[in-house]
């Protein structure tokens, strides 16, 4: 973990798995702005929303490889969990000279479905990950997570960003009932910290490993939230 410096190369460069130059971030951020977006503020919140809505949210069936979680596989697949749509946002916002980290905690889910409850081992999420952006000289933290059809199956309020206030996940989801909670803090990083990650997922989530541990459990968030949605 390191603290925050204003002028930090490390929330910069590219990384491991924060790959910014190759081909594929580059085109993923290069569909994703509009003419219009000319300040870094404008470029941050567009990505956001790029990230959000057009990478599919999906914990079943996460790749949990190195090559799995880098930024350019993500862009590539079109598809990932928190832990890889922080990355290729804070990627994304890397190549465009923009400093990113990528922050690691721990939530509550109380409305996981029944069996993703089940596979969990309970409603706590271990190693659950966002973005902090510096932008106008202040950092901010934004969660390009849920995507708005997901959020709708779920009856929850899409996550907005505008760039100057932290975008987390609201404590109440459109029903008033308690949705997610911050348990645990692990810090922020310049790098996603594989071999941490992985080995406390791993301890956590035993359940939701598939059969090879190379990834979780197959499955659908959508096909589970069908039954929500009827009632």
């Amino acid at each position: 973990m390191t603290t925050h410096h204003r002028e930090d190369p490390g929330t910069l460069r590219a990384t491991a798995f924060l790959d910014h130059a190759s081909p594929e971030v580059r085109g993923f951020v290069a569909d994703a702005l509009p003419a219009s977006a000319t300040t870094p503020t404008a470029r941050a919140v567009a990505l956001y929303y790029a990230v959000r809505d057009r990478v599919r949210y999906e914990v079943y069936g996460a790749d949990l490889s190195r090559a799995g979680l880098r930024a350019s596989a993500v862009a590539r697949t079109g598809s990932g969990m928190c832990l890889h749509k922080s990355v290729l946002y804070a990627a994304g916002l890397r190549s465009l000279g923009i400093p990113a980290r990528l922050v690691l905690a721990d939530v509550r889910n109380h409305l996981a479905s029944e069996r993703l409850t089940r596979l969990l081992g309970g409603d706590v999420f271990h190693m659950h990950c966002l973005t902090a952006v510096r932008l106008d000289g202040r950092w901010v933290r934004a969660t390009p997570v849920f995507n708005k059809a997901l959020c709708r199956l779920y009856g929850l309020a899409p996550l907005d960003f505008d760039g100057t206030a932290d975008s987390l996940h609201h404590p109440f989801d459109l029903r008033g009932r308690r949705y997610m909670e911050f348990l645990r803090h692990h810090g922020e990083f310049d790098d996603l910290p594989y071999e941490r990650v992985v080995a406390e997922l791993r301890r956590a989530h035993p359940g939701l490993l598939s059969a090879d541990g190379g990834g979780f459990a197959e499955g659908s968030l959508v096909r589970e939230a069908e039954p929500r949605a009827a009632g």
